[in-house]
């Protein structure tokens, strides 16, 4: 079975406790997708220049945020990894000459075991993790995506975990989005709908309100979105599934790519 693709925007790790619009989306998404061979996620919380994957037989959820109520750090993820699947991809990166390197104990981010906790609550689906290089131009970002895109005709599921509006510094108490946020939200749905690559790679100097939607420092929360993207070249079909903000400055989006 060949699966879409999807960007999931991760917001705060207390999305793994929440119960509102969003996360009873992603519950009813995990219920309604085919289930899975396996689960590959392009990490925004694992920058790396160097591309990373995990290669473990067994993960742990890693709790890599500070500040959060103390039940938070509790919560567990025992997903199984899948070293074949590891292997498959290794071989992927060869035949394009993309120096990588496996990672052995890692455990899994909060960028990849909050929405997976919803997705596949079980945590019976075995998942690979894979860095970005939020350095990398988008293209290169983009190519590294496209060579795995044969491992979705083999029942694996490609995420892309980061967010597109996602500014620490000008967080709301409220959810109310600013209104910056949703204008740049909607170039980048327009340039998705269209696959307007030329206008999506640019997106620092073309997009409105780019510098505050993607701050130097949350650039890696926004570069998932072209890696996944790469895996669904061929078919170039984009479907929002949900938008909504956290906070007012975190977009929580989903995005299908197929």
């Amino acid at each position: 079975m060949k699966l879409p693709a999807f960007f999931i925007a991760h917001g705060s790790p207390l999305l793994a406790q929440e119960d509102n619009e969003y996360t009873r989306f992603l519950e009813r998404l995990g219920r309604d997708l085919e289930k899975p061979r396996a689960i590959v996620v392009f990490t925004a919380h694992w920058d790396s220049p160097e591309q990373l994957l995990t290669v473990d037989a067994q993960h742990e959820a890693k709790h890599d945020f500070y500040g959060f109520p103390e039940e938070m750090y509790s919560l567990t993820y025992p997903a199984p990894g899948d070293p074949e699947l590891s292997r498959e991809i290794s071989e992927l990166f060869k035949a394009q000459n993309l120096p990588h390197q496996p990672v052995l104990g890692r455990g899994l981010d909060h960028g990849v075991w909050v929405i997976l906790k919803k997705l596949f609550p079980q945590a019976d689906v075995p998942v690979v993790a894979l860095s970005v290089d939020s350095l990398r131009s988008p293209k290169e970002q983009y190519n590294i995506g496209r060579m795995l895109a044969p491992l979705r005709e083999q029942g694996v599921l490609i995420i892309g975990s980061g967010g597109l509006v996602h500014n620490l510094r000008l967080l709301r108490e409220d959810d109310q989005p600013e209104a910056w946020a949703q204008e740049f939200d909607s170039w980048v749905a327009k340039g998705l709908e269209s696959w307007n690559l030329p206008e999506l790679f640019a997106y620092e100097k073309k997009a409105p309100h780019a510098r505050e939607a993607v701050p130097t420092y949350g650039k890696e929360h926004f570069v998932p979105l072209f890696y996944v993207m790469g895996t669904a070249d061929e078919g170039r079909q984009a479907q929002l599934m949900i938008q909504a903000y956290q906070y007012g400055t975190l977009s929580l989006n989903c995005w299908m790519l197929d």
